[in-house]
């Protein structure tokens, strides 16, 4: 276990994982509901991981990440209002309505984009990094990927050139143990992905991705390292996905009883249980935050449904870039 951080950082990641958490449940509500269209991929349980990597980050750090990146965005200081004004496809969410789901982005808050094609982010992020390198700025690019996305050419492209060049990138793996509905050892002939790390030449360090703090450890050791000038690390935060791959998937392909033994390791509860035990919150107070949490989020619903749709005419703005 990483050393314990202060009490108001604490609060601030314990807010945020809830927040997080009501938002995540709430848009699978909001989908069967058809006032979220397209698709969606929760990150419910893998809170600790995104919301400890962006308590590490410095201002100018950026992020790419997943379709499964809602919870990303959040941590990341996306208001949930924008965030759910853009599910909704509304003219005030963070891209005009026109990402939704699997496309979060606001570079304001470092999120260069969350993307649909599984691999895609980690060249973003390798380009990112170049850039602050040349340009001698002292920021590092942070990319989120899952298990799957490293049996890619991508993958291994993004780490290979990162590492060549030495370039402040960290390479974080959510490994929840599934690919869509393929389990690990189904696709991947290593257990820890950290391991590929060896083939070039890079730390890789396998994380408790359900202990916010033990994340924010690692992570800031990592986002050091790559200041320094030191080159790329790979993360490999062991977590796991409450919900299906996406939607209605109800994942009939877990084995019995492998979400309970996850859930008794519930993120959220492991900084709760660890507050408590430091004198820093009692049950009143957590009631309290999490009631704080889902009426952020209802209020931040309300919002959002009762916002326009962008015009017919605004399907030809934003496509290019002008100076």
């Amino acid at each position: 276990m990483a050393q314990a951080l202060d009490v108001t950082t604490r609060q601030d990641m314990l807010r945020r994982m809830l927040e997080i958490r009501s938002a995540e449940e709430e848009i699978q509500k909001l989908f069967l509901q058809n006032l979220i269209r397209g698709t969606t991929h929760l990150c419910v349980g893998q809170e600790a991981c995104s919301v400890g990597m962006a308590h590490a980050m410095q201002k100018g750090d950026t992020v790419t990440c997943t379709y499964r990146g809602h919870g990303h965005a959040l941590a990341l200081g996306m208001t949930v209002k924008s965030m759910m004004a853009e599910m909704m496809g509304k003219e005030s969410g963070a891209c005009k309505g026109k990402g939704g789901s699997m496309h979060m982005t606001n570079a304001d808050i470092g999120l260069l984009g969350a993307n649909a094609i599984v691999g895609a982010q980690l060249p973003i992020a390798v380009g990112a990094a170049l850039t602050y390198q040349v340009k001698s700025l002292p920021h590092v690019a942070v990319t989120f990927f899952g298990e799957g996305a490293t049996n890619i050419g991508a993958f291994h492209e993004s780490l290979n050139m990162a590492a060549i060049w030495k370039l402040p990138v960290v390479f974080c793996c959510e490994n929840n143990k599934y690919g869509e509905y393929s389990a690990q050892h189904k696709t991947t002939p290593v257990e820890d992905i950290a391991t590929r790390a060896k083939s070039y030449n890079i730390p890789g360090i396998v994380v408790d991705g359900q202990d916010a703090e033990t994340v924010y450890a690692e992570a800031k050791a990592a986002l050091d390292r790559a200041r320094r000038g030191e080159g790329p690390t790979l993360i490999e935060f062991k977590t796991y996905r409450y919900r299906g791959h996406s939607r209605t998937d109800t994942a009939p392909y877990r084995l019995a009883g492998e979400l309970e033994e996850w859930q008794k390791r519930d993120p959220i509860d492991v900084l709760k249980q660890r507050m408590m035990a430091d004198g820093q919150l009692d049950e009143t107070e957590f009631d309290e935050m999490k009631g704080a949490a889902e009426q952020l989020v209802f209020d931040a619903i309300e919002y959002a449904k009762a916002e326009p749709y962008p015009p017919v005419e605004a399907l030809w703005d934003h496509i290019y870039y002008e100076a």
